[in-house]
């Protein structure tokens, strides 16, 4: 006889959602800034719960979670690029901008410089206080993936954060 699978009810999904909401928003600030983050992860946690029958069987939840943040953080930052370079077109190219100050460099901007999974992987490790093995989990990579873009992602920051 087959056991019959029970298909979570729209009360599992929202508990799952509301545990985990405040960190999905907090990742996302540091993916895309203060002003995109709740969007973000709105889109990525209604394409997540669209595929309900899939979300019971997805063992790790939570990392599947932060891994469908990052992607849409990705998705977002490449419609943002192309957004950009279109208003980038249609300014007037004579106008001269003023290059910023080091002055004006702050932690935020630091951070913008570095690629979405070196921020990912900076967020995980400084502000989520996880480690390694654990980062590698979330993100699905390896170990010496996230070693290797948090090294990369110090030097970054040193580079920017110098000049």
């Amino acid at each position: 006889m087959i056991a019959a699978v029970a298909e979570p009810t729209q009360a599992d999904v929202g508990a799952t959602y509301r545990d985990c909401a405040a960190d999905l928003i907090r990742y996302a600030t540091v993916l895309v800034g203060p002003s995109d983050a709740q969007d973000v992860v709105s889109d990525a946690v209604l394409r997540v719960f669209a595929s309900v029958k899939e979300w019971t069987s997805v063992d790790n939840q939570r990392g599947y979670l932060f891994r469908a943040v990052l992607n849409q953080a990705r998705s977002h930052q490449r419609s943002a690029g192309r957004r950009r370079r279109r208003e980038g077109r249609a300014l007037d190219s004579h106008r001269d901008t003023p290059a910023p100050d080091a002055a004006s460099i702050d932690a935020h901007r630091a951070l913008r410089t570095l690629s979405e999974q070196q921020r990912a992987v900076v967020y995980l490790t400084y502000w989520e206080d996880l480690p390694p093995a654990q980062i590698a989990a979330l993100l699905a990579i390896s170990e010496g993936s996230v070693k290797k873009q948090l090294a990369r992602a110090r030097e970054q920051l040193r580079k920017v954060l110098d000049a």
